[in-house]
């Protein structure tokens, strides 16, 4: 180390090789005492909960009451990877996620990041770091995997924004350059500090750049969290990263799947997806043209001024000279870098840095949501987004609400503090995001997200709750992320009835539902919103990234298949079967069928963690109109055409004469009343009961039944 520290407390451990995909133990740190030692992982745990998300809720379900807020001592943040993750043979297996009781939905959240640190950590030893208490001055919590030593730490370091703290612990713990590649850290910034939708940001060094970058846990609050308990980075030291550093039971299986699949995404994404050269920001073209890209806080799907912002665009913005992963050998490289950007506004004014992304999601978020189609702003709200530690999604979210409630009348400059938060202005939304850097003036109102703001307009400037209601985008207390769902039932499913809140990572269906209209009844739909949320999970279970599932497919994988089977993949969950028995020997594992089975056990298993937090039931899983319909004439009117034949020929109501506004209140009725057919259908195909509670028939087929969890459920029940 190459500056001074304290040093709060140390734990030796053995140093062991991992077995099958697994550490064996897992580490347990206390801030509030500066305790440290290690837990065993339990056959129970790897059968049931796996490892990653299942991990993490596990630890978090034991460690915390039934009553504990997010700003708890006993408020735990654990970060797991899982038994495939770390493998090098196949794409998109340097995954790890991060669970909390979030700030913002007051549930169980679990949000996945790429980077190194959760493959370091099992490498260093450590299938979970879990850390609870709070530290009583910012501490650095050190995971030596070379030496065999955790250390908590107060450092001189007054840093706390990301691009700078990243590369200053980078500088006290590497010894030399080349050690500078076996370190990640995770560390917040200051915008975490000041609201409640801080990002977790979870380094990678770049040697190629010579720098570290960074890759985001954006949802639910994790930053938030960590700042909370006074952390200012948690850093892991790794031994080298080997081929066999998973110990796998079957190295030649998984090597032989992984030559298969990384010739595919050479031949295959050129021609699908060119995420190798775009990354997801090829997605922007896609989206809207279809008619499902945010505008101006989801009224609209489509804007003229798309493709200044699309993939093209970015695909000459990117380097392109050096393809970019996240993990070790991930041939879908969509990780991608926008070099050399000047800082324009803010503390780092004329400051030259780089950039990682902008992601779809940031670009719809930050962008086309709020109204601004201008690249470079877009570019500087991602750079602050990132360093201050802010969630992009969940700000551009928020920002769109502010910018609606503004152009309603409901907010003015002199309720923002000279703010003219109108759609496209870029200028204030760049300062708005300043101020919640700063935690002042109009920011901290921002920064408590949707749900709160929603309270106080209401309360403070008597603003209509329920027009608030219908146009806040926000499920859970979770902000949504960046799709038009008014014309997919199924992926208005896929948000409101996630257990999180309203993230599209458990079930992306708008174009199965919209685009290839393969799941057109109710039946279809829940079997949707069953199997892929599940799939999905397994992935947040393994270490894994969805991308090489099913956005890069076999050449014939629509010539063999049809509907969902073909949304599904055959071919690449044959895969996922052969990586999973051939790291962890579980020979038992067969099918697709059966890795469903393990996510149920989990899914279920966070379901009850919500109910014995306070929620869970068929009232939480609601979500806002405008996610179903339009809610303002001007909506209805820019889709008239549309609306007023689906009156005629779904409702059976004919609109010739009406008013916009009587049109509006037909269409609402209907829409309204699918959407709680759907939620009745979802609950049946999943076991739950009307109002969404797991059956103890559920549990006990999914070995879940565990006797606290028997309890919740029967209180929820009212037994």
């Amino acid at each position: 180390m190459n500056q001074e520290y304290s040093l709060l407390a140390e734990f030796n451990y053995d140093l062991v090789d991992v077995e099958r995909g697994y550490a064996n133990r897992t580490l347990y740190v206390n801030l509030s005492d500066n305790t440290i030692h290690s837990k065993p992982v339990t056959n129970t745990m790897k059968d049931i909960f796996i490892g990653g998300r299942g991990f993490g809720l596990w630890l978090l379900w034991d460690g915390i009451r039934d009553d504990t807020q997010w700003d708890d001592p006993e408020n735990e943040i654990v970060i797991s990877s899982g038994p495939i993750g770390g493998i090098t043979q196949y794409p998109g297996s340097g995954k790890s996620i991060v669970v909390t009781v979030s700030p913002t939905t007051q549930c169980a959240v679990d949000s996945n990041v790429g980077g190194h640190f959760g493959p370091y950590l099992k490498f260093a030893g450590w299938d979970a770091i879990e850390i609870q208490g709070k530290a009583e001055r910012d501490v650095i919590v050190f995971v030596d995997g070379v030496k065999g030593k955790v250390s908590i730490l107060e450092t001189p370091i007054e840093t706390v924004d990301t691009h700078l703290l990243g590369e200053e612990v980078l500088e006290l713990f590497a010894d030399s350059e080349m050690e500078k590649r076996s370190i990640s850290s995770v560390t917040a910034g200051l915008g975490a500090d000041h609201t409640l939708i801080g990002c977790l940001n979870v380094s990678l060094y770049d040697p190629r750049r010579q720098h570290i970058r960074v890759k985001q846990a954006g949802r639910g609050g994790t930053g938030t969290v960590l700042r909370d308990k006074k952390i200012k980075a948690l850093v892991v030291k790794s031994p080298p990263v080997k081929g066999d550093s998973n110990q796998p039971a079957d190295l030649e299986r998984i090597t032989r799947v992984g030559r298969t699949m990384n010739k595919e995404v050479y031949q295959q994404d050129p021609l699908q997806n060119s995420m190798r050269t775009k990354g997801t920001t090829m997605l922007v073209d896609i989206i809207d043209y279809n008619d499902l890209l945010p505008v101006n806080n989801f009224q609209y799907g489509s804007h003229p001024e798309t493709p200044k912002i699309a993939g093209d665009f970015w695909e000459k913005r990117f380097e392109q000279n050096l393809p970019d992963g996240c993990w070790y050998g991930c041939t879908v490289s969509c990780s991608h870098t926008a070099e050399g950007y000047l800082i324009k506004t803010g503390p780092y004014q004329g400051q030259r840095s780089y950039v990682d992304g902008p992601e779809y999601e940031t670009i719809a978020a930050v962008g086309s949501n709020c109204g601004i189609f201008d690249p470079e702003a877009i570019l500087e709200l991602n750079f602050y987004c990132d360093t201050y530690g802010i969630d992009t999604i969940s700000f551009g979210t928020l920002t769109a609400f502010i910018m609606e409630c503004y152009e309603a009348g409901i907010l003015n400059r002199d309720r923002t503090g000279g703010l003219e938060l109108n759609f496209g202005n870029a200028e204030s939304s760049i300062e708005l995001l300043h101020q919640m850097g700063r935690g002042q003036g109009f920011g901290r109102t921002a920064g408590l997200g949707i749900r709160r703001m929603k309270q106080i307009f209401a309360e403070k400037y008597a603003a209509d709750p329920q027009f608030l209601q219908d146009i806040g985008m926000e499920a859970k207390g979770m902000e949504y992320s960046e799709y038009i769902t008014k014309e997919s039932l199924a992926q208005q499913g896929g948000y409101g009835l996630a257990n999180k809140g309203a993230q599209h990572d458990e079930a992306w269906l708008i174009f199965m539902d919209i685009v290839h209209k393969s799941i057109p009844s109710f039946e279809d739909k829940a079997e949707a919103l069953h199997y892929f949320p599940m799939f999905r999970t397994w992935f947040g279970l393994n270490g894994l990234c969805k991308l090489p599932w099913n956005d890069v497919e076999p050449a014939d994988n629509r010539k063999l298949y049809s509907g969902m089977e073909a949304a599904k993949v055959p071919e690449h969950v044959q895969n996922y079967v052969d990586l999973f028995v051939g790291v962890t020997g579980r020979s038992e594992v067969k099918s697709g069928e059966d890795l469903v089975r393990m996510s149920e056990a989990v899914y279920n298993f966070q379901r009850v963690f919500n109910l014995r937090l306070g929620f869970g039931t068929r009232e939480h899983d609601a979500i806002p109109y405008r996610s179903v319909g339009p809610v303002t004439a001007r909506e209805y009117e820019s889709r008239q055409e549309r609306y007023d034949k689906q009156l005629q020929d779904l409702v059976g109501f004919d609109p010739t004469g009406k008013t916009t506004q009587e049109k509006m209140a037909e269409l609402r009725k209907y829409r309204e009343a699918q959407y709680e057919k759907l939620v009745d259908a979802v609950y049946k195909r999943r076991g739950w009961t009307s109002q969404g509670v797991p059956t103890l028939e559920t549990l006990k087929r999914l070995k879940v039944d565990f006797p606290e969890v028997v309890k919740v459920v029967q209180q929820a029940n009212g037994e």
